[in-house]
């Protein structure tokens, strides 16, 4: 199998952690995913992703002292292989796993993901399970060393035959359940691990060489960031996705360095290899964590980053509890001329950026459509302008027809230039002819 034709063009879905942190359960997935069926999907979202401690039975009781419980009530199988809380998930009881809900998300003609961390259960290890297909045990797999720095759940697995076995099995039985997208987290950056032996460049490719044996196209997408440039081509020879960012919340100064790492990341962009700038912060945020709150991103923000990141090309995952989406939000998410920036024959660069202003180009290899958007990064509203000639293409007419992808309106470049208001933290996008 070629993992980049598993996704030959960015994700786009909705994943559960931004709302619900580590306490989703069934009926709010299924909620989701039939908001998404009847009003998304048929924009390009596809995909229902499950974030982190979906095993955990005591998941956000100790909400106040812990996000992640040391060594808390985990639902394990015999081999050590974590399995759904079935007092969360009721449809996994009698070891269906995710298997049910798979083929409930699968019936509305979407896609079923989960989020998983490197390695294999503390608990495993400790219980001395057995790996499938070997003689040995999880102990003898397990790393000990290697131990995330903010979640307590697993070890590090070594790149040994049983190790790659323990991997092999487990992504066999993601692909029974259903599974189609895999978030794998603790494995892309590796700066928990500065000191020592970072295992994680090993379990990607472990990852890999078990998603291509299990004969199931699973989209692997690696987290947290930011991933390391200078590795560009392993996660693009292993990976799908890659976050190229720490967790993304809703904050301006967050978005703003966005616009230097998409830079950094914006020729490595290509059919079934996306630098992933993470979720998008929009809606109703943070009722796990706490707190549930409407997005701390003004309206003209919402729109620069959806904007940047269907430029770029990042994948789209969106972070809201969809069913509280007001209509302007839903708007902003079924704009299709926007989502079509994404399309497989689309490039994203940038042109110009300043501490005030960026420019990107977005240009259809296939058909010749050019897009330009103009970004305010200042604090005050401001007039930007770019000169056709610094977009560097051959347009047939002297002043060519312009259509701003937001608000809809016509105009011309007049003078060979593409100029617009644009308010603080806004964006103009313009489709050029």
């Amino acid at each position: 199998m070629n993992k980049n034709e598993f996704a030959k063009t960015p994700p786009m879905g909705w994943n559960s952690y931004d709302y619900y942190d580590t306490t989703v359960n069934e009926e709010q997935v299924r909620a989701n995913a039939d908001y998404m069926a009847a009003h998304l999907k048929e924009y390009g979202w596809e995909y229902v992703v499950i974030d982190i401690q979906w095993y955990a039975n005591d998941a956000g009781t100790m909400r106040d002292k812990f996000q992640y419980i040391p060594f808390g009530d985990q639902e394990m199988d015999e081999f050590g292989r974590l399995q759904p809380s079935p007092a969360r998930f009721p449809s996994s009881a009698g070891g269906k796993g995710f298997g049910p809900l798979a083929d409930y998300v699968h019936s509305l003609g979407l896609k079923f993901g989960i989020h998983i961390m490197r390695g294999i259960s503390r608990r495993a290890a400790r219980n001395h399970c057995p790996v499938p297909g070997t003689d040995t045990t999880a102990d003898m797999v397990a790393d000990p060393s290697s131990i995330c720095g903010w979640n307590p759940d697993m070890y590090g697995v070594r790149a040994t035959e049983e190790g790659q076995a323990y991997y092999n099995s487990l992504i066999e039985m993601y692909a029974r359940w259903g599974v189609d997208y895999i978030k794998c987290d603790d494995i892309c950056d590796s700066w928990l691990y500065r000191n020592d032996h970072f295992s994680g460049w090993e379990e990607t490719r472990m990852l890999h060489r078990a998603i291509e044996k299990c004969g199931r196209p699973i989209v692997l997408s690696l987290s947290p960031g930011p991933a390391h440039i200078d590795r560009a081509w392993e996660y693009g020879k292993y990976a799908n996705m890659w976050r190229i960012t720490d967790d993304f919340w809703d904050k301006w100064e967050l978005l703003k360095a966005m616009f230097w790492r998409c830079e950094l990341w914006q020729d490595h962009v290509k059919k079934g290899c996306y630098p992933d700038c993470d979720m998008l912060p929009l809606g109703y945020l943070g009722k796990g964590f706490g707190h549930e709150r409407q997005t701390n991103f003004t309206k003209a923000e919402q729109r620069t980053m959806m904007t940047l990141w269907c430029m770029f090309r990042s994948p789209l995952m969106l972070g809201a509890e969809l069913t509280k989406l007001d209509d302007w939000t839903l708007s902003l998410l079924t704009n299709r001329e926007v989502l079509d920036l994404m399309q497989e024959d689309c490039r994203g660069t940038q042109i110009l950026r300043t501490d005030d202003m960026a420019v990107w180009k977005n240009k259809d290899e296939k058909s010749g459509r050019i897009c330009v958007a103009l970004f305010n990064l200042s604090d005050e509203d401001a007039e930007l302008s770019v000169s056709l000639s610094g977009l560097e293409e051959e347009f047939r007419e002297e002043e060519p027809a312009l259509r701003e992808l937001w608000d809809r309106t016509e105009g011309r470049a007049a003078g060979r230039k593409v100029t617009a208001a644009v308010e603080a933290h806004g964006v103009k996008v313009y489709r050029i002819g």
